[in-house]
């Protein structure tokens, strides 16, 4: 390695200094950097033909994507559309180690069809860089072709195995959530950007539109998926491509949008400024002094929330911080003046096998004496069905007037029940489990991720 290091310091200090020199004859300068990004083009072919012919499912997505000479210096960088590389870093590449250039050809591709780069504005770009670098690597080391093996996988190989004991996986978002976590230290991003870079993702800030959206990469995304289950015959080695597929093409909600599910239409008692004619108005007190010819109507039709249920699984896999957490931010979306009416009926249901407590909301004074002085009963097995059959006894009682909704924060792992309610029903899981049962057809799975909830313990 020392080696190399030494022969490529000399290779650029040579090729800066001829640079910086006049040449005399440009005629010869020109026809040799035309060899060279001639030579650099059949490269990349080789390179693009090589993951074509052992990966055919990325065929949509190998024709999308254009090789440019170019624009970067001793590397390669992509825009989402565009593949730039530097035609002398290329040949250098290639000759010391042949499989690179197809190497970073798969990679750059992978962080596209995963969308890896249009996340790049919601998240830390230093976490979220060596993240999606070491997803890609060990989606590519699995795949496991000839044409694009090197000396250090081995090495890489290593570092995955601990990183995913760590992390729980090797999905970019569950590294990112890992490094949020535990941070990273100088001497680990040395080491780790020189085992998994490949790539400068400084096209990744860019703001410009480009060509293909990234809906469209997604269809792409979505595309690959399909045809990776009818080209592969060996699904042992796809397992981390068919995760970071299934990750890339989940669909993705505001939180705060889907509990608008639970609104009704309502009179809220306040001044409706749209439907107030402010010229009667003023015209009437010009006339009359004090006796305006129309009055502001004193309420306003609107959907905002009256009565949900939050439904707590309390059994011994959900952390009591975490529930209130999640209680936190639930609350904290609708408690606004404009989601909740003044007259409110909310109640706290905590369940694991069966009851525990119901605590009845009916103010913001309510909520933060229950997150001050209530205690998280239970700890016992799940069992989904007692809250349903608890719900429908307080309807029959008369407590709800319009039961919009339930939110069950839970790990998943109960009996569900066997019959749609009246209301809609969304369960919220901390995180994803492809072991547990899915939810009924009826309801609304949601993911909130361990770092959602973090952000509300800090605040």
């Amino acid at each position: 390695r020392d080696k190399q290091a030494f022969v490529s310091a000399c290779f650029w200090s040579e090729r800066n200094q001829v640079l910086k020199q006049p040449e005399p004859n440009t005629g010869y300068e020109k026809e040799k950097n035309r060899k060279i990004e001639a030579l650099a083009v059949r490269v990349m072919k080789l390179a693009r033909d090589s993951i074509m012919m052992h990966l055919r499912f990325l065929d949509t997505a190998l024709a999308l994507l254009v090789p440019v000479p170019g624009r970067v210096s001793g590397c390669m960088a992509c825009d989402g559309r565009n593949l730039y590389y530097d035609p002398v870093f290329v040949l250098q590449k290639y000759q010391e180690e042949p499989a690179s250039i197809t190497h970073m050809y798969l990679h750059v591709l992978l962080h596209l069809i995963f969308s890896h780069r249009f996340r790049y504005d919601q998240v830390e770009q230093e976490y979220w860089d060596m993240a999606a670098d070491m997803a890609v690597e060990n989606t590519i080391l699995e795949i496991g072709f000839p044409d694009i093996a090197m000396r250090q996988d081995e090495e890489r190989a290593r570092k995955l195995h601990w990183m995913k004991m760590d992390a729980g996986g090797l999905t970019a978002e569950k590294i990112y959530r890992y490094f949020k976590r535990s941070g990273m230290g100088p001497l680990e991003k040395q080491e780790l950007t020189a085992l998994f870079f490949q790539d400068t993702h400084m096209y990744w800030r860019s703001q410009e539109e480009i060509s293909i959206s990234q809906e469209q990469w997604k269809k792409i995304s979505e595309r690959v998926k399909t045809d990776l289950k009818t080209f592969s015959q060996d699904k042992n080695h796809s397992e981390s491509l068919e995760k970071n597929l299934a990750e890339a093409t989940r669909e993705r909600y505001d939180y705060g949008e889907l509990l608008r599910r639970f609104t009704v239409m309502g009179e809220d008692i306040r001044v409706n400024e749209d439907e107030f004619d402010y010229i009667y108005y003023t015209y009437g007190l010009s006339v009359y002094g004090n006796l305006p010819l129309v009055e502001p109507l004193e309420y306003k039709e609107e959907h905002k929330v009256k009565e949900f249920v939050i439904a707590l699984d309390t059994s011994a896999s959900c952390r009591g911080e975490v529930v209130r957490a999640f209680l936190r931010k639930t609350y904290s979306i609708l408690k606004g003046t404009e989601n909740f009416f003044h007259q409110i009926n909310v109640h706290i249901v905590q369940c694991d096998n069966d009851i525990r407590s119901d605590t009845k909301i009916t103010c913001d004074r309510d909520f933060d004496r229950f997150m001050k002085e209530g205690k998280i009963h239970g700890f016992g097995a799940t069992d989904f069905r007692p809250v349903f059959l608890y719900l429908e006894k307080l309807q029959q009682e008369g407590e709800f007037e319009n039961l919009k909704g339930l939110i069950y924060f839970t790990d998943g792992y109960g009996i569900y029940p066997e019959t749609m309610p009246d209301y809609d029903v969304i369960f919220a899981f901390l995180d994803e489990d492809d072991n547990r049962m899915p939810p009924p057809p009826w309801a609304v799975s949601v993911i909130l991720y361990d770092d959602m909830l973090e952000e509300e313990q800090k605040e």
